[in-house]
């Protein structure tokens, strides 16, 4: 008896041994399914005004005439590939990706369209940017650009690498990444996908689960988490609204007469801590969201620069919109970076680290940097980079 129930037993585990195997290849083929999502109104949510399903180069696709959105329904999207095709038209055609649940927050990925040939030399051909509270923050993303050869007639074929923290993006050469996001600042892990474009036509969507090639989920190597010149730790006021056209009253020397009260901060002005993000970005869209067009906003920041003597240090420094610096209390430096005007700072009215230099006298002992910040046009912050440490610190919290 004892012999019969061991011999069963032998059998049983070699039958699982040998049908274990095929379960998990059953199972890792299920899970890494590829999906073919049809280019027809019961997949998708849309504005029958502004989008039309219709064959195109003999295949279905979608239409998008005027920047409108077209949702995809019953199905969300974490980790894998997305692959699709899009022809140009007028409009910059792009995907947003682990969107929320109330569509205010995501992922972006799309394509610029100017009205002529392209290259892989042109490096404002296609974009990344995180979209917070229902704006993208383009403008505070200049190094996610990149370029690639795209069709002007015919299919252009895109291909989202997508794992955890970082994408990998291919755009027509599907040997190599047109761009390389270390990583992704949309925030989720998990959601949906929708397009977005104006006359532009979108066909061949295909998901992926859990493909992702060798990408890492970890985020990636970005080079100035190891940059200590950073002024990454700051304080912050509540955000008010600064009509257009209006100034901050200053207090200057040799006003005459009796100045008007200055609308700085002052003891009664509630502080709250903001940590510069892993590029050195101190983005204050994540505390104060989505600008109505036209709405311009004020806000303050502050930090301390402890300085072992007097000496003199350059800054540069990225803002969007405008900005007023003070240092120990006085004017330093007043001005604007408005995207589309000729007094636009470089590159292109975005907000980098080359947008401006600044000479700061640093005193011995601590030294406040006060910034009034504007904001009327999507991304609203700063980034902050000394030339050299040495003889200084900064507050770490």
């Amino acid at each position: 008896m004892k012999t019969t129930i061991q011999t069963t037993s032998i059998i049983f585990l070699l039958l699982v041994i040998l049908v274990h195997p095929a379960w998990a290849q059953k199972a890792k083929t299920k899970k890494n399914a590829e999906i073919k999502i049809a280019m027809e109104p019961g997949n998708w949510e849309y504005d029958t005004a502004s989008i039309k399903f219709i064959t195109h180069r003999n295949v279905k696709a979608a239409y998008v005439s005027n920047g409108d959105r077209l949702f995809l329904k019953n199905h969300k999207f974490s980790n894998g590939t997305i692959e699709y095709d899009v022809e140009l038209g007028r409009g910059f055609p792009g995907i947003v990706f682990r969107l929320s649940d109330d569509r205010k927050n995501g992922d972006n990925f799309y394509l610029r369209y100017f009205g002529g040939a392209s290259s892989a030399e042109n490096r404002t051909t296609l974009q990344y940017a995180a979209i917070i509270d229902d704006m993208s923050i383009w403008d505070l993303t200049d190094e996610y650009q990149s370029g690639a050869t795209l069709n002007l007639s015919g299919w252009n074929h895109v291909k989202l690498v997508i794992s955890g923290k970082q994408m990998k993006a291919y755009v027509n050469d599907m040997n190599r990444p047109a761009l390389i996001v270390p990583e992704l600042e949309g925030g989720l892990s998990n959601g949906h996908i929708f397009f977005f474009g104006g006359q532009v036509t979108i066909a061949n969507l295909v998901l992926r689960p859990d493909v992702v090639e060798d990408l890492p989920a970890a985020p990636g190597y970005i080079s100035t988490c190891n940059d200590t010149r950073y002024l990454r730790h700051w304080k912050v006021s509540a955000a008010r609204t600064l009509p257009q056209g209006k100034d901050i009253v200053l207090a200057l020397p040799y006003m005459g007469g009796t100045p008007a009260k200055p609308e700085l901060p002052d003891s009664t002005t509630r502080w709250t801590t903001i940590h510069a993000e892993n590029r050195g970005m101190v983005n204050l869209t994540r505390n104060f969201g989505h600008v109505e067009k036209t709405e311009r906003r004020l806000a303050w920041l502050k930090t301390t620069i402890v300085s072992d003597r007097i000496q003199e240090r350059t800054l540069n420094l990225g803002f969007s919109d405008e900005i007023w610096l003070f240092v120990n209390g006085q004017l330093l430096y007043i001005d604007k970076n408005h995207f589309g005007t000729p007094a636009q700072k470089f590159p292109g009215g975005r907000c980098t680290i080359e947008n401006t230099t600044i000479k700061l006298p640093l005193q011995q002992g601590n030294n406040e940097i006060l910034i009034g910040l504007t904001n009327y046009f999507y991304g609203w912050g700063i980034i902050a980079r000394l030339d050299d440490v040495d003889g200084v610190h900064f507050p770490r919290e």
